[in-house]
């Protein structure tokens, strides 16, 4: 299947887009001031131990304590003052385990991310991704991807990791590890080893709170985990980071450098491609399917509901095959949706009633064949009477809609409104939009703390110097809602009329 990838960097955003066939798939976000912590390693103090949580909180420095729970051999986790020295770990000795109390200085990592009033969730058996494999320190455990099914390749595979660690150490085989040969796979784990190795050293000089070691930025991870035979081009919006991901893939002698490009189009890259208009669908509830029916999707705090609807589509055969046919299509979509939105936990799928058994099989059947395609585990139970099918997904971030939406000021928090970077990214488009059509002056009326957002993300500030006497104001409105904005364009040598407190665009 054709796959691209998009990269781009503005507005105190980076963002990536994965494409299948022109449809946006996978969407990241990263927030520059404000980056993503899973995976990241720290020193941490333990503040409490709650015997009937079988559960600690620990102090990593972070805005609160993070929840690590002592379950699964957790307990036994490495106070660091007994933490086994560089040479200890390459011999693969495994230290006493001993029981935490506070006060206790721990070596932990961020498995998921803070949520709502909970602090982030860490463990302190510790792993480290690579591109074939996950190497995990201290932890006796050979495993693999479910998705290399063949059981020869399965077993010589396992085979040959099983050489390659040391005694102690675990090993996971990523889904690419078959396309790897020995010696690079090899090469990963001493590399994957010695990263650990730094981690250790820092440990020894390094205060609570410190990061240990710091997972990589979004464009690097979607690298890594997406990279693949089917990636047929890279596009990049931004000279630096164009440089940054050319510089990693000199080092992947299996790709094709001509595939990565540098867009310089006059308009916004992910506008160009169709991409901004199907990010900014993310927001609504309601997805439209291909035949006319439509899913409703609602978050709540324990779960995701999916609703599925006929919608306008009545079919051409008996009801049965209508509400069939609809289910079928609910299926593809909301797979595709759960991988987009990064939905995670707990997804409740409510499809139309079906009374023919062979039916509800082969729904099932299809949203379990779907979901296999997801990077991101999950795990799909069989369809009941009322035509409702649970899954879970396994979750690590926040999702997708915690970048694109931001509590509402005007209805008590109830409600989400786009967040300012996204306001931001489509005043900024619209802006280039104009300019590429021949503008000489624009002017753009908005909400009053979106325009200070604005300026202080100094939003546009390379584009306004590559388009040397261009002007563009900025009008700020106390009473325009947080995401209106209007634009207006001029041509060189027609007139206009600047409000008052119009602020022309310019950083120093």
């Amino acid at each position: 299947m054709k796959q691209e990838l998009y990269f781009d960097r503005h507005s105190g955003l980076i963002l990536s887009a994965l494409m299948e066939e022109g449809r946006l798939v996978e969407l990241g976000i990263e927030n520059e001031a404000h980056r993503e912590i899973v995976g990241n390693i720290y020193k941490g103090r333990v503040s409490n131990v709650i015997e009937s949580m079988n559960a600690a909180f620990v102090d990593c420095g972070l805005e609160r304590n993070c929840f690590l729970p002592l379950s699964d051999g957790d307990t036994m986790a490495r106070v660091a003052g007994v933490t086994p020295s560089p040479q200890t770990a390459r011999r693969g000795v495994r230290v006493a385990p001993l029981r935490l109390k506070p006060g206790d200085e721990v070596i932990v990592q961020v498995v998921k991310n803070p949520r709502g009033n909970k602090g982030a969730k860490v463990s302190a058996r510790l792993s480290f991704v690579g591109k074939n494999l996950i190497y995990m320190p201290g932890t006796d455990f050979l495993g693999i991807s479910h998705k290399i099914s063949e059981a020869e390749l399965r077993d010589n595979l396992l085979f040959t990791a099983d050489g390659m660690r040391a005694k102690g150490d675990g090993l996971i085989l990523r889904t690419v590890a078959p396309y790897a040969t020995a010696s690079r796979l090899r090469a990963e784990v001493e590399y994957l080893r010695n990263i650990y190795l730094s981690v250790l050293e820092k440990n020894k000089t390094a205060s609570v709170g410190a990061v240990l070691h710091r997972e990589f930025d979004l464009p690097v991870r979607v690298m890594r985990d997406n990279f693949n035979d089917d990636i047929e081009r890279i596009v990049v919006g931004e000279r630096s980071l164009f440089e940054e991901l050319s510089s990693l893939i000199r080092l992947r002698p299996d790709f094709d450098k001509r595939k990565i490009e540098l867009y310089t189009g006059e308009y916004d890259m992910f506008s160009q491609y169709g991409i901004a208009r199907q990010i900014c669908e993310l927001s609504e509830s309601s997805v439209p399917l291909p035949n006319g029916g439509d899913l409703i999707i609602e978050r709540t705090e324990a779960m995701t509901v999916v609703d599925v609807n006929t919608g306008r589509f009545v079919g051409d055969e008996n009801l049965e095959d209508t509400v069939y046919a609809t289910n079928i299509a609910a299926a593809r979509e909301i797979a595709r949706q759960v991988r987009l939105r990064d939905v995670g936990g707990i997804v409740v799928v409510d499809f139309i009633d079906m009374q023919d058994e062979r039916h509800r099989k082969a729904v099932t059947q299809e949203l379990t064949q779907c979901l296999s395609r997801d990077r991101v585990k999950c795990k799909v139970l069989p369809m009941n009477e009322l035509c409702l099918v649970e899954f879970t997904r396994k979750r690590t971030t926040n999702g997708v809609a915690s970048q694109l939406l931001q509590p509402c000021p005007h209805c008590r928090l109830n409600g989400y409104i786009l967040a300012n970077e996204v306001t931001v990214c489509l005043i900024r488009a619209d802006i280039l939009g104009r300019l590429a059509q021949g503008a000489a002056t624009v002017i753009v009326e908005m909400n009053a703390e979106v325009t200070d957002f604005f300026l202080s993300r100094r939003v546009m500030e390379k584009d306004i110097k590559a388009r040397a006497g261009k002007k563009i104001y900025l009008v700020p409105h106390r009473t325009y809602h947080e995401e209106k904005f209007t634009v207006t364009s001029y041509g060189a040598g027609q007139a206009f009329e600047l409000p008052a407190n119009a602020k022309e665009l310019k950083y120093d």
